[in-house]
């Protein structure tokens, strides 16, 4: 492990920066201290170049959103033969399109809303759907670009049609799911447990609710019935093997208990790339199942390879 020189890939430059700097150097700290050899490396258009100058043993993928998260950087490392962490190309790739991994979900058996993609200017003025329903893009983390349009609007929001709007064109309109906000985490091919979120001054988790402080609390283990607990596990590890994704991944869900006990569960998509600052999700989750913070990260490097 002394020996082992990892470059901690970080920053990039989608909307996720912010939460992949503080993620990579979380990361970096940590792995120095378990005994790595670590190099930070801040992601721009030059990155296959340092990292040839660089020849780390591996590479830890701490990038967000597109170019880090949708198979793009994954393609670079396979190119240049550097062992990496997370998933691979196309598992990256298909997770990214909430539209193709929702298909691919689907067709296993897990439980999905209903949704549409279009065009975000082909919207209005006309309710593509019956309201509530939830727009996003179809390839964007963190809650970036979510619009929520409540049962009582009667109008398609306007910023849908704005010139200002940076999430791209194609959207994904899908029925919103009352309830209770849930995730669950893959380590490899060991299920972790379950969370739930609590976002505070929020209507749901959004890119405030996740990074702010004070944004939102974690109940871990989640306060759930049994049943309900090992079916989001299940669900969890089905999507997860289904799309190829490799070392750690985070399935998010709603959960509708309104009307009765069991109620309804629904998989949103799942997250090649979780943020993994110390407080963030998946090292709580890791922590419940016996896992330090540098012990998860270790796994993840001692798991890195290519052909992911």
């Amino acid at each position: 492990m002394k020996n082992k020189h990892v470059a901690v890939l970080m920053g990039g430059f989608s909307s996720e920066r912010p939460v992949s700097l503080s993620s990579g150097n979380a990361c970096a700290d940590a792995l120095e201290d378990v005994g790595y050899q670590v190099t930070r490396v801040d992601v721009d258009r030059n990155v296959a170049a340092r990292l040839a100058q660089l020849h780390p043993d591996v590479a830890f993928n701490a990038l967000h959103g597109p170019y880090g998260e949708d198979g793009t950087i994954q393609g670079i490392l396979e190119f240049l033969q550097v062992p990496y962490t997370h998933s691979g190309v196309g598992a990256s790739a298909l997770a990214m399109d909430k539209q193709q991994a929702k298909r691919i979900a689907q067709s296993v058996g897990i439980p999905v809303a209903n949704e549409l993609v279009c065009d975000r200017r082909d919207i209005g003025p006309e309710h593509p759907m019956k309201p509530p329903y939830v727009v996003k893009p179809v390839s964007e983390g963190s809650s970036f670009g979510v619009v929520i349009v409540q049962e009582d609007q009667a109008h398609v929001p306007q910023i849908l049609g704005s010139e200002e709007w940076p999430y791209g064109d194609r959207v994904m309109v899908e029925r919103f799911v009352h309830g209770r906000e849930l995730t669950c985490a893959v380590m490899g091919d060991e299920v972790l447990g379950v969370t739930e979120i609590f976002p505070i001054g929020h209507s749901f988790y959004d890119y405030e609710a996740k990074y702010i402080k004070g944004g939102s609390n974690h109940e871990v283990p989640a306060k759930i019935l049994p049943n309900i607990y090992q079916k989001i596990q299940k669900l969890s590890l089905m999507a997860h093997q289904a799309l190829g994704c490799r070392g750690v991944s985070r399935s998010d869900f709603r959960f509708d208990d309104r009307f009765s006990a069991d109620g309804e569960v629904i998989w949103l998509e799942v997250n090649t790339q979780p943020g993994m600052t110390p407080t963030s999700l998946v090292p709580e989750l890791a922590e419940l199942a016996g896992y330090s913070f540098g012990e998860l990260l270790t796994w993840m490097v001692e798991d890195a390879s290519c052909m992911r």
